[in-house]
């Protein structure tokens, strides 16, 4: 039998919803080469999925001589300008939030990106799905720390280990843990490690609602393929 479905998904949005990482990665190259400085794939991938202050931190030590505040709205710019002309959505996106609508399922949108860019970049999101977003620039602590999750969950109404968590960074998947949402990461830019309680998958377009209500129950799913970094194929009980 099925379990019920998760009282509420909560969901990352850069990388995990929309592939925004590249407009963010070429926001932060055009910014560091204005000052005369390199900003390579590797630098890039460290900032993936932490708050936008920690990634003006790290700009401003490859050499952008620009105040945290400024930095941050700089890179918001770039980005707002790349997903106002194209989003992208991560395959299977579109589709889960479709079905989790049409199954009373409410969603949130947690993310360390800002609302304004957030806003833009959920304008063509499927009708009534994404019922709250917490943003970056509304809380205290931003991933790894739980506060965004639990603050979603507050928000929403929900008891937060009845939610299931869907992330695709190192940060976003600590934060989800911590909260004590259960999480499903899906790899994108970063490999998504084997951990303890976490589900795995290679893409959206491998989970569906039954998927979600057997990780919402407690089951741990590993679909990652057998190539992919740790192990794969996995199907355990948590």
């Amino acid at each position: 039998m099925v379990p019920d479905l998760p009282a509420a998904v909560l969901w990352d949005m850069d990388g995990t919803l929309v592939d925004t990482e590249p407009a963010w990665i070429a926001a932060e190259t055009a910014l560091v080469q204005e000052f005369g400085g390199t900003w390579t794939t590797e630098d890039a991938l460290r900032l993936v999925g932490l708050p936008l202050e920690h990634s003006a931190a790290l700009l401003a030590e490859a050499g952008v001589t620009l105040p945290t505040g400024e930095i941050v709205e700089r890179l918001i710019d770039g980005v707002v300008a790349s997903v106002r002309s194209h989003t992208v959505w991560q395959p299977g996106a579109r589709r889960l939030l479709e079905d989790l609508r049409d199954a009373g399922v409410p969603c949130a949108l947690v993310t360390m990106s800002y609302r304004r860019f957030a806003e833009e970049a959920m304008r063509t999101a499927p009708e009534g799905v994404l019922t709250v977003m917490v943003t970056g620039d509304e809380v205290s602590r931003g991933k790894p720390d739980p506060e965004p999750y639990l603050r979603a969950a507050e928000v929403l109404g929900v008891d937060v280990t009845r939610c299931v968590a869907i992330e695709d960074s190192r940060p976003g998947i600590a934060s989800a843990l911590a909260s004590g949402a259960r999480t499903l990461g899906v790899q994108h830019l970063v490999p998504v490690e084997p951990r303890d309680g976490l589900s795995r998958v290679a893409s959206l377009e491998d989970v569906d609602l039954a998927a979600l209500a057997r990780i919402g129950a407690g089951e741990v799913l590993d679909r990652m393929p057998v190539d992919a970094p740790g192990q794969a194929g996995l199907t355990t009980e948590a």
